[in-house]
C-alpha cells in the first residue's frame, strides 16, 4: 500500500513505521494519523509481525499536531467530529508491542503519541514537551493524563502549565524514557534490536504481559494482582510455556511456536 505521510517496511518479524513529513517537522495531520493507523492495523493482522518500531527523522519524532489544519476549527466542529479521539487513540489499542525511537522534538501530539507506545528509546537530542498552553489550548490526546501518571503531578504541572521542554536526560531520570542511546546514528538500529529481542519471545505471552502492565493504570493494586495471577496461570495452557521451561531445564534456547 502506498502512503503519502509515512514510510513502512518490515525486517523479518519487525514492522517499522517512519513518520515522513520532513518539511512540517512531522506535524501530525489527519492524513498522517489515518495512515499510521492503517499501517499499524496491517502489522497487527500480520501473524509474522511480533513487534513494531515507530520513529521520525533526526530533527523530529513529531513536533505536534498540525496547527494549520486545526486553527480555524470551531468548538462544534471539534465536538461533533470528536477531534483527536478519532484515530489518535488507535495507537494505544494495538496489542503488539510498539517501540518508539525518538530523535529531536517530540512535542504536543508527538509526545502524546510516544507515550502511547510501550518502550521509548531516545537519543541525546530528544526533547519532550506539552507546549499547548502557549497556543491557548491544553493537551487533548492524553497529555494531562499519561504524563501525570508517568512523571507525577508536580513535574507534569511544571511542563504543562509553562510549556517548557524536557531533554532526554531529564526524561530518562523521571521515567518518561526507557533508555538513552548515546550514538544518534544507531537509535533506530537499537530500537529494531529491542523489538527483535521482544519478538524472540512467545507472542501470546508478550500480549498478556503488555495487557497486564497497561491494566496497572486502570485497577487498584489488589485487583491488578488478581488480574495478573489469572493471566499468569493461563500461560500454563500454552505450548510455549512447556517449550520455554523444557528448554531452560535442557540449557538451550527455546523455540517458541506462538501457541
Amino acid at each position: 500500500m502506498a502512503y503519502n505521510t509515512i514510510l513502512v517496511e518490515t525486517q523479518k518479524e519487525i514492522g517499522i513505521i517512519r513518520l515522513n513529513r520532513p518539511d512540517a517537522m512531522n506535524a501530525l495531520n489527519t492524513e498522517m494519523v489515518k495512515e499510521m493507523g492503517q499501517a499499524l492495523d496491517k502489522f497487527e493482522d500480520n501473524k509474522k509481525i511480533k513487534a513494531i518500531v515507530l520513529t521520525g527523522n533526526e530533527r523530529a519524532f513529531a513536533a505536534g499536531a498540525d496547527i494549520k489544519e486545526m486553527q480555524d476549527k470551531t468548538y462544534m466542529e471539534a465536538y461533533l467530529e470528536d477531534f483527536i479521539t478519532k484515530g489518535w487513540e488507535h495507537i494505544s489499542k494495538i496489542r503488539k508491542p510498539i517501540v518508539a525511537a525518538v530523535s529531536g522534538y517530540a512535542l504536543g501530539g508527538g509526545c502524546e503519541v510516544a507515550m502511547m507506545c510501550d518502550v521509548i528509546l531516545a537519543d541525546e537530542t530528544a526533547m519532550f514537551g506539552q507546549p499547548e498552553i502557549t497556543l491557548g489550548i491544553i493537551p487533548g490526546a492524553g497529555g494531562t493524563q499519561r504524563l501525570t501518571r508517568i512523571v507525577g503531578k508536580y513535574k507534569a504541572m511544571d511542563m504543562i502549565l509553562t510549556g517548557r521542554m524536557m531533554d532526554a536526560k531529564e526524561a530518562h531520570h523521571v521515567g518518561l524514557v526507557s533508555r538513552i542511546v548515546v550514538n544518534k546514528a544507531s537509535l533506530v538500529e537499537q530500537a529494531i534490536k529491542t523489538a527483535r529481542k521482544i519478538g524472540r519471545m512467545s507472542l501470546p505471552t508478550i500480549l498478556m504481559a503488555k495487557e497486564c502492565i497497561n491494566q496497572a493504570y486502570e485497577m487498584s493494586l489488589s485487583a491488578g494482582i488478581r488480574y495478573e495471577r489469572r493471566m499468569f496461570q493461563s500461560t500454563f495452557a500454552t505450548r510455549d510455556q512447556k517449550e520455554g521451561m523444557k528448554a531452560f531445564v535442557e540449557k538451550r534456547r527455546p523455540t517458541f511456536k506462538n501457541q
